[in-house]
């Protein structure tokens, strides 16, 4: 059914496993819209009475290595060949997958490994856990490309460390210390990564000793408490200007080409 992912159900947790080992996991259009599918596919075992939990991890060396920039750029967009010229409809597609994970019935993990960078951290950030393995970089370096986290990155981020932590991240663009961000509250554990798995089972099987309408009621509600939906939309304006900027495809080259440091125009 799916190519870039796989999706089971053991003991009631229904899995979404990023599975394009040879690029990282870095995630292209055709990625982004499996998830999408796979997310509605657990919402419909969660109603079956099938599953109760979601997890979302990842086949190989790497959780993500973040967005495919190349592919989006050289292989094109389903929205038409001048997407870069009105990107709200990109973004907001990106944006309603994150939010669809954030809004699921089932309580969500994300569990990373190896590499959890930009699109990918963003991916772990609409989770309601983060169990992230000993050494795994992480991090959400768009700056570095000239362009922004918009695909909820800035907006969860800011709710979960606040505005001092949230800027450091972003606009340094660096790894996040695991040390810091499990202090900061960014994720919830920090293990060795032959334990990841177990760990995340761990508290996947406490949270289902729990009525599972309490339990999404209770996710419902913090998370309508905490409601800042609205920002989404100041991160889509934001990078609708940065995407067309010489710094941009400046930032995207030496990405490429591995030519650092990039020699940034301001425009």
């Amino acid at each position: 059914m799916y190519e870039f992912i796989k999706t089971q159900i053991r003991d009631q947790i229904f899995e979404i496993i990023l599975n394009r080992e040879d690029k990282r996991n870095a995630i292209h259009w055709p990625m982004m819209q499996e998830i999408d599918q796979a997310v509605n596919e657990a919402e419909r075992a969660f109603l079956e009475g099938k599953a109760r939990i979601l997890f979302i991890r990842a086949e190989g060396r790497a959780f993500s290595s973040g967005i495919d920039l190349v592919s989006f750029i050289e292989d094109g967009n389903p929205l038409g060949p001048q997407w870069r010229e009105n990107l709200f409809p990109t973004t907001f597609f990106m944006q309603n997958v994150m939010n669809k994970i954030e809004d699921s019935s089932l309580p969500s993990f994300c569990i990373m490994h190896g590499y959890c960078l930009g699109l990918g951290m963003e991916l772990a950030l609409a989770c309601d856990f983060r169990i992230i393995a000993e050494r795994t970089k992480f991090a959400l370096p768009e700056t570095r490309l000239g362009i922004i986290p918009d695909v909820g990155g800035t907006t969860r981020l800011l709710r979960l460390v606040g505005p001092s932590r949230a800027k450091e991240i972003i606009m340094t663009g660096g790894n996040v210390d695991l040390n810091d961000a499990l202090q900061w509250g960014l994720v919830n554990y920090v293990v060795p990564r032959d334990e990841l798995l177990a760990k995340a089972e761990a508290v996947a099987k406490e949270i289902m000793l729990s009525a599972p309408l309490a339990v999404s009621y209770a996710k419902r509600t913090i998370n309508d408490m905490l409601d800042d939906r609205g920002n989404l939309k100041i991160e889509a304006w934001a990078q609708s200007h940065l995407i067309r900027t010489e710094d941009f495809f400046n930032g995207v080259n030496a990405m490429i080409t591995k030519n650092y440091p990039v020699e940034w125009k301001g425009k």
